[in-house]
């Protein structure tokens, strides 16, 4: 190779990427590479070092490390202390009777109006509450509300409670969230004008294995025994059958959010009868979790131990919680990937283990559930379970640790102020 050749590629090559990544920075460029990129580097990722095969084993017990009181530890709303629940084989809650609908709904109803955007990049949170917000006239969309959801866009996740935390502090309209929905909630809902938007499981074909979704009902038809969604995913009025719905909605303990304008608060209020009342809700929703624990099988049960656990995390009962997630994770073990697909994602979506753990001292088993949920990630973008290690690094003796890893947290979400609060708490030796 001649002098000038050399030259001629010492300075074309290094110039072209600099051309490059400039380019990439664009934003019409980088939003159609971005996530191209992302899920190459995960799939390379994940054949290395397959997550179905990281397998968490619950300790037990309590710890030798004494317990630091905190406060309460993320921004999910609790409930007042409620008396500990008894285990699934006792009748663990009272039998608890679901609203009854004072008139017969109509056979199908569908509501016109919402806006349907395809999501960005992992932007299925936004991108649903976008769509539900413009049912009611919001001038909008899911940058709108992602910059308040998820300021880091490799955020892994948006829970319910900040999807309503946006639309009461954001915007005119009002919002809330409950667990323990069913499909006839759905249908009086919509037959009342007011469109839902259900977190869910979802898998089929384009996805590696198991995630969380959510999706905004607009529509049923009980002769064709479906409900249409409009899917940021997949498309605009997709259908959900009603087995469909149930099937993955039990995946998020039944979990819904209403979005409305205040002036028919009132109204929401009536159609939820007494899930209204929210620990009224979570003992409801913990009693249907325990009867679904004793009427399903294989993954589906696993589940309805997870929705127990969650409840009773709800209802301020650790111990008990933290014995129904022991039975997740011992069924999530005995899973076979070839047949079904592991829920190895769900520590991104649902906290409730670190809850439960870390309450009743298992500092151990915090650290060790958050650490495998964070180095299975493709990238380790889930704030709350640095968080949580953060919280069980402390109480075990590591403080440097546990400043290191809520810094991480808040580099993840600037919003996030539990994690600055802990942050500011600990530098201060308070």
């Amino acid at each position: 190779m001649n002098r000038n050749r050399l030259l001629t590629i010492l300075v074309v090559v290094p110039a072209l990427v600099i051309v490059a990544a400039l380019l990439y920075q664009f934003p019409p460029i980088n939003e159609r590479l971005a996530w191209r990129i992302d899920a190459w580097k995960a799939s390379v990722k994940y054949a290395l070092n397959p997550p179905e095969e990281a397998i968490f084993v619950p300790e037990g017990g309590q710890e030798d490390a004494t317990a630091i009181v905190l406060p309460t530890a993320t921004p999910t709303p609790q409930p007042s202390p409620t008396a500990t629940q008894p285990g699934p084989t006792e009748t663990p809650l009272p039998t608890l009777t679901p609203t009854v609908t004072p008139t017969p709904l109509p056979e199908s109803v569908t509501l016109r109006g919402v806006i349907h955007e395809y999501q960005k990049w992992n932007n299925c949170g936004p991108a649903n509450l976008s769509m539900a917000l413009s049912y009611w006239g919001w001038q909008g969309d899911q940058t709108d509300t992602a910059a308040f959801l998820k300021p880091n866009p490799r955020d892994k996740n948006v829970m319910p409670y900040e999807m309503v935390a946006y639309v009461n502090q954001e915007t005119a309209f009002r919002a809330l969230w409950r667990v323990g929905g069913d499909l006839d909630l759905l249908k009086r809902f919509i037959a009342a004008g007011f469109p839902v938007i259900v977190e869910k499981g979802f898998e089929g074909a384009g996805f590696d294995g198991w995630m969380g979704h959510y999706e905004t009902i607009t529509a049923y038809d009980d002769d064709r025994a479906r409900f249409l969604a409009q899917d940021s995913y997949i498309m605009p009025d997709f259908p959900v059958s009603y087995e469909d719905m149930e099937t993955y909605w039990r995946h998020f303990n039944y979990t819904y959010i209403i979005v409305y304008p205040p002036e028919r608060e009132a109204e929401v209020m009536s159609l939820l009868g007494p899930q209204a009342d929210q620990t009224f809700n979570y003992q409801y929703t913990a009693q249907k979790a325990s009867d679904d624990i004793f009427s399903l099988e294989g993954r589906a049960q696993m589940f309805a131990w997870f929705n127990r656990g969650t409840n009773l995390v709800y209802l301020d009962d650790y111990a008990g919680a933290a014995a129904a997630y022991d039975e997740f994770f011992a069924l999530y073990a005995a899973l076979d990937p070839a047949e079904v697909n592991p829920p190895w994602r769900n520590l991104w979506y649902q906290t409730g283990p670190y809850w439960a753990y870390y309450y009743t001292g298992r500092y151990y088993d915090v650290l060790n559930l958050a650490t495998t949920t964070i180095e299975t990630a493709s990238e380790p973008a889930i704030e709350e379970s640095w968080y949580w290690r953060a919280l069980a690094k402390e109480a075990l003796g590591d403080v440097d640790g546990a400043i290191a890893d809520l810094r991480e947290a808040i580099s993840l979400n600037s919003n996030f102020r539990s994690a600055q609060t802990q942050l500011e708490r600990i530098q201060g030796g308070g």
